[in-house]
């Protein structure tokens, strides 16, 4: 699919993708940047083959555990990372309301922040400002999209953030593991849902052969808040939420539960990619599966140990 998907050709082809490596390998150098070490593992579910990250021994955990106590979701408004931003971390000045950031403890490599100048809170709507940020990063940087609409939707950051992280999510080759329950695309710019997505959800697919605008796109991420009903009220303020996008398909699933067995969810998940802290944690996940650890975090009439929530194994 090409760039004309989200409106305009790129100002440089993968400008932005190569500034984010040069400045993640001198925050690296620095100390600024802390990856969080994982080893790769693989389970197979209902068609998809999720990609499990598990957490590398000492480092991993010693990384992760910073990352926790980073974490101002439910912190005094005083505690903020992205006011002021950390230097080292900075690529790109995108907007006069927007700028990108690097993730400082990423798990996928050059994991992009799109971070309001001015704070704003995480539960707050995606405004046509925000997706006009995005759009600049994603016609340059090919990747998954999301956000992450308060704690129990993943978020750790009080302050607005969208995140892009560049394909492949699994680094054996394959962009977005959940592309294999999508389906073909079929509808383009109408709401619709994939018979293989066991939890609640609104899936968009976009077309090939027009041009989407921020202010398009923004009108179709309302739609769709309505269409999982998490939000049906202009003044009033969204329920969790996850929305992901990708050049080719926008996804957005309620939430009710920040994670299940120990394990957080956040729109990764929701892609096919999950992180786990060890091995009990990553028997436990195949054990009952990824997929219906999906349903229990985004159905608040479903869980783990409810008869209506099938409990079949991973394959």
């Amino acid at each position: 699919m090409g760039d004309d998907v989200w409106g305009g050709a790129p100002i440089e082809e993968s400008n932005l993708g190569a500034t984010a490596r040069r400045v993640a390998a001198r925050a690296r150098q620095s100390g600024a940047l802390r990856p969080i070490e994982t080893t790769l593992h693989h389970i197979e579910h209902g068609g998809v083959r999720f990609v499990v990250r598990m957490l590398d021994g000492a480092s991993g955990r010693k990384a992760a555990q910073h990352r926790l106590q980073q974490a101002t979701i439910d912190q005094p408004r005083i505690a903020n990372p992205f006011l002021p931003h950390d230097p080292a971390l900075f690529v790109a000045e995108l907007s006069p309301t927007h700028l990108c950031l690097l993730n400082k403890y990423p798990v996928v490599e050059h994991h992009l922040l799109i971070v309001t100048r001015a704070f704003e809170a995480q539960e707050s709507l995606l405004t046509v400002a925000d997706f006009d940020a995005l759009l600049k990063c994603q016609r340059e940087v090919d990747g998954l999209a999301f956000y992450n609409s308060g704690k129990i939707a993943g978020a750790s950051q009080r302050h607005k953030h969208l995140q892009l992280a560049p394909f492949p999510l699994d680094p054996t080759g394959v962009d977005s593991p959940i592309d294999r329950a999508l389906g073909a695309p079929h509808h383009y710019g109408e709401i619709v849902r994939s018979p293989h997505l066991p939890f609640v959800h609104a899936l968009l697919w976009l077309s090939e052969n027009r041009f989407a605008e921020a202010e398009e796109i923004a009108g179709s991420y309302r739609s769709m808040l309505n269409a999982i009903g998490v939000w049906t009220d202009e003044l009033a303020a969204p329920k969790p939420y996850n929305w992901l996008a990708t050049r080719r398909w926008m996804l957005a699933v309620p939430r009710c539960a920040e994670g299940v067995g120990g394990i957080s969810v956040n729109g990764l998940g929701f892609a096919g990619s999950l992180l786990v802290r060890d091995e009990v944690q990553l028997a436990w996940l195949r054990t009952v599966g990824p997929l219906n650890v999906l349903c229990a975090v985004s159905d608040c009439r479903a869980t783990l140990a409810d008869k209506s929530l099938p409990l079949q194994g991973a394959e």
